[in-house]
């Protein structure tokens, strides 16, 4: 798979918007800010085009980039990262 610049910025503005979305369908936040956001964004777009390969029939697609997989891809990462990155305080 080769990927060019051009799409590279793309699938990078992809990554923000899908990362955001996939915190609010989360209802958690992403560790790190926008920053972690589009980093969940362009893990959950390289999992489902690179590695699994994943498409749903007639999904809307932008260069390549399945919208709705991906942010539902994006949704179970931030619920899996905040989860394992959340500091739960007790008060005794």
């Amino acid at each position: 798979m080769t990927v060019t610049f051009v799409q590279l910025i793309v699938w990078i503005l992809i990554a923000a918007l899908v990362g955001y979305l996939g915190e609010l369908i989360a209802g958690r936040r992403a560790p790190a800010g926008i920053l972690g956001s589009t980093m969940l964004g362009l893990f959950s777009i390289f999992l489902i085009v690179g590695f699994f390969h994943f498409r749903i029939e007639g999904e809307p697609t932008i260069e390549g980039v399945p919208l709705i997989s991906t942010i539902i891809a994006a949704a179970i990462l931030v619920v899996i990262w905040s989860s394992l990155t959340y500091k739960r305080v007790v008060i005794r």
